[in-house]
């Protein structure tokens, strides 16, 4: 399936979400930067709140696009240990990307969270949305995340993703829903018509939509 941008991907992903429509103990999670546009039309549809948690790729240098690992919110890091030996990055190398990543994932805690700290997630059913999976590096990184919190369950959303990625990500989380996993993969931008980078701009206007007070709220209300 080729989605016309991010927000009709959204509009069609809440359409297979609805068993969580109107429910107090759900949280849709963007991940930033590209995952946010479909999470608001998610949490709009299901009429839920909206909250962001941020996550960086560790890209392989000068193969940026290839992840040899991620870092999220909460000081969590994951590699790839077969990226790493196939490639043969070492561990110097690791620690420096690590760092810069670190400082950018800082830079954007600040400017989308305007010091709100993440929502309580204990119990509670955290929906994490993105507008695509290639590796899943990110992904995990949010999943293990979310995890330390013990929420009631852990569910991925997401329009577009590889087939292994899905299958692998299956054992880690209580329900994935994916409307396409098309075999060969390649990237996620081959499966949209438009598909412009999310701008901080853009990130900062629909999470101040889904706030009230520095409070998420049901978009629907």
């Amino acid at each position: 399936m080729l989605f016309k941008d991010r927000r009709f991907a959204g509009q069609v992903l809440a359409k297979e979400l609805t068993a969580y429509a109107n429910d107090p103990d759900v949280l849709v999670l963007g991940l930033p930067r590209g995952g946010v546009p479909v999470a608001f039309e998610v949490a709009k549809t299901l009429n839920v709140p909206l909250d962001v948690l941020v996550v960086r790729k560790l890209g392989v240098p000068d193969q940026e696009e290839l992840a040899m690992g991620a870092i999220a919110s909460g000081g969590v890091r994951i590699v790839n240990k077969y990226i790493i030996s196939l490639v043969k990055i070492s561990d110097e190398v690791i620690a420096r990307v690590a760092l810069q990543e670190e400082r950018e994932l800082e830079r954007r805690e600040r400017l989308y969270r305007q010091n709100r700290p993440l929502r309580d997630l204990k119990r509670r059913t955290v929906i994490l949305v993105d507008d695509g999976l290639a590796t899943g590096a990110t992904m995990w990184a949010a999943v293990v995340t979310v995890r330390k919190q013990q929420p009631a369950q852990i569910v991925i959303a997401v329009p577009v993703a590889a087939p292994e990625t899905c299958q692998e990500l299956e054992t880690e989380v209580d329900e994935i829903v994916c409307i396409s996993r098309p075999s060969p993969f390649q990237s996620v931008g081959l499966w949209y018509e438009s598909f412009p980078q999310t701008t901080d701009e853009e990130v900062c206007d629909l999470l101040a939509k889904a706030t009230k007070n520095g409070e998420a709220i049901p978009l629907g209300m």
